[in-house]
């Protein structure tokens, strides 16, 4: 098993940055597809991107291409999200994610390891 732990959440203005980081410890990080999803208040956890065990082909929800990037370090084990030109539309809980299945998915359901999440405010 893996564990996750999400860190560098907080408040900024609209248009600024953030980058949040996913600690991953246990079994080997790189065994696994990374990715990210968020839950809004009221609203159900939605996907927002995921990159593969190696690091390539990363994918991302509408809403955020352009504006957010998918990484991770298999050396550190260490998994991250840049976000840039943020908006009020982004606050949400952000969560960390893990998987085994072999190719891309976006469903919350393929994912079988979760970290507690981090809160990200962006403020008008």
């Amino acid at each position: 098993q893996v564990q996750l732990v999400e860190s560098g959440g907080g408040l900024v203005q609209a248009g600024g940055s953030m980058r949040l980081s996913c600690a991953a410890s246990g079994r080997t990080f790189s065994y696994y597809a990374m990715a990210w999803f968020r839950q809004a208040p009221g609203k159900e956890r939605e996907f927002v991107a995921r990159i593969s065990w190696s690091g390539g082909t990363p994918y991302y929800t509408d809403a955020v291409r352009g504006r957010f990037t998918i990484s991770r370090d298999n050396a550190k084990n260490t998994g991250y999200l840049q976000m840039n030109n943020l908006k009020p539309e982004d606050t949400a809980v952000y969560y960390c994610a893990a998987s085994v299945k072999p190719y891309y998915t976006r469903m919350s359901t393929d994912y079988g390891y979760w970290g507690q999440g981090t809160q990200v405010t962006v403020s008008a």
